[in-house]
């Protein structure tokens, strides 16, 4: 669950900043809609190609510092290196753990990704206004390592949207939304207030959610953290542990101490965010759940 004011907002966008925006958006699209094809042709490359290509994730970086005259070599480093290091640690979990059921390489690499997001570690490599495109690197990132190199199976990282996502979606929004009003209520987190959008401003607005909050956190959270839990734990345990862990990433959200009401909130959604994915392991699905709930709180909550 995200207010409106916990939302990546981009601002000092520029021509330039589009095309970078659209440049990081491009792996994303590619693996959503054809992963099966984009992992087939990385493999067919030679071990050396596969584990390089993805330095050239630190280009986004480049250009953006450049033409904002905040270009610093150590960030670009990081920006090149660590895409390679991902990809290189899951190579070896892919032999090292061939059944899938998550290596220790799988572990520390979402530890890394979640706490560089949460705690903001890359922010300061970013123009102000611009840390969002941080973000959308670490994704692109992490599908290339986990869908190409460790070719992960069961994400349901697939957005050829089906019925089947919307109902699954809305039925557990529908599940969730009276438990988390009455509960928000009555510990003081929420406020009622009349807001009604205009069609377009609506629309435009719960797909901004859809594309830059919702899926990255569903990718994150489901796609891999419960998807790889369950196959040590169970489906009970996977979601559990995983609802919690994405109530503890909301911890500094709306305070600048330990926020225990908004971890508890996150925590109720997350279990029901983990129930749609897991139905049928459709990403779609759970970010259906996920953007709506967040679009209806930034206008009436």
């Amino acid at each position: 669950m995200r207010g409106p004011d916990k939302m990546v907002r981009m601002s000092n966008v520029t021509p330039v900043v589009i095309a970078v925006l659209l440049a990081e958006l491009a792996p994303a699209v590619a693996f959503g809609c054809a992963a099966e094809r984009a992992a087939g042709i990385v493999n067919r490359w030679p071990l050396f190609l596969r584990l390089a290509f993805p330095a050239l994730l630190g280009l986004p970086y480049l250009v953006i510092a450049v033409s904002q005259h905040t270009f610093r070599w150590q960030w670009f480093g990081l920006y090149t290196a660590l895409p390679v290091v991902i990809a290189g640690l899951l190579a070896r979990a892919a032999v090292a753990d061939p059944e899938q059921r998550g290596n220790w390489r799988d572990g520390l690499i979402l530890l890394a990704l979640g706490l560089a997001v949460d705690l903001r570690w890359l922010d300061s490599a970013w123009p102000s206004g611009l840390r969002g495109l941080n973000n959308l690197l670490l994704v692109d990132a992490g599908l290339y390592g986990f869908l190409a190199i460790r070719h992960l199976s069961g994400t349901g990282f697939d957005f050829h949207l089906q019925w089947s996502d919307w109902k699954t979606g809305l039925r557990e929004l529908v599940f969730f939304a009276p438990a988390v009003i009455v509960l928000g209520l009555a510990l003081g987190f929420i406020h009622p207030h009349a807001n009604v959008p205009p069609i377009g401003k609506a629309g435009l607005t719960w797909a901004g959610i859809f594309v830059f909050v919702a899926i990255p956190e569903e990718l994150f959270f489901r796609a891999w953290v419960q998807n790889l839990l369950e196959r040590r734990v169970g489906r009970l345990a996977a979601l559990l542990i995983a609802s919690v862990l994405f109530g503890l990433s909301h911890f500094n959200k709306r305070s600048a101490h330990f926020n225990w009401r908004y971890v508890l909130l996150a925590t109720i959604a997350g279990i029901f965010y983990g129930r749609a994915w897991r139905e049928r392991r459709r990403v779609p699905a759970s970010t259906i759940t996920h953007a709506c709930v967040d679009w209806l709180w930034s206008w009436w909550f």
